[in-house]
């Protein structure tokens, strides 16, 4: 039951975050051989300025050892 949480900055349109989805649905399906009612997709919205504090901190920083991809950014750039 693959949940997938996308946080991001605003900007994106409906469409764009409804296409993005769409091809994480397509991905998770056909990589994990699960069925799309098994999968759940949010896409949340977070304002630059609480990156850090609201994403990086909490969600990045201590699983970094964990990430699959890691990002080509740090602390001291936000």
């Amino acid at each position: 039951m693959p949940h997938v949480i996308v946080k991001m900055y605003p900007g994106r349109s409906e469409a764009q975050k409804r296409k993005l989805a769409e091809q994480i649905l397509e991905d998770v399906v056909a990589t994990l051989d699960s069925s799309e009612r098994s999968v759940s997709i949010a896409i949340e919205e977070v304002q630059p300025e609480d990156w850090l504090q609201k994403v990086y901190r909490p969600d990045i920083e201590p699983q970094m050892e964990a990430l699959y991809k890691k990002p080509g950014y740090g602390p001291s750039d936000l």
